[in-house]
């Protein structure tokens, strides 16, 4: 299933949030659909319907003159803290597995290439320098 994107899901949550409110309104008024004109219900639903769908435009941001730029000095360093402590750290024994694995997938490496090069990458390229000399 593909994933949604912050737009959709923000318009599915309207639309529940909307549907709610509806459901809620629809169980507060007991009364028969024929006493109460249809376009006052309608005007409720579209109403409702309208607050979900209407585009929230960001207000201007307006900078404070009065504030002295020391204040955001150390937020970064403040936030970089506060990302640290969030995160799930390794415990010994997982590093130094990992680190073993690591190790011993270069040593593998290190020796397939070093074979690879003296059986047969060099005799090969000895093979041909004789041919054209």
């Amino acid at each position: 299933m593909a994933k949604k994107s912050n737009t959709q899901r923000a318009k599915a949550s309207a639309a529940r949030q909307a549907r709610k409110e509806l459901a809620k309104l629809e169980a507060e008024e007991p009364q028969p659909i024929i006493e109460q004109p249809v376009e006052e219900k309608t005007s409720k639903v579209k109403s409702i319907f309208a607050k979900s769908e209407k585009k929230e435009e960001p207000e201007p941001k307006v900078k404070p003159k009065a504030e002295p730029p020391k204040k955001k000095r150390f937020q970064f360093f403040k936030d970089i803290r506060a990302e640290l402590k969030r995160v799930t750290w390794p415990t010994r024994k997982d590093v130094l597995q990992w680190s073993g694995v690591v190790i011993g997938a270069l040593l593998f490496f290190g020796v397939f290439v070093a074979l690879l090069d003296n059986a047969i990458i060099t005799p090969l390229l000895v093979g041909i320098s004789s041919l054209g000399a």
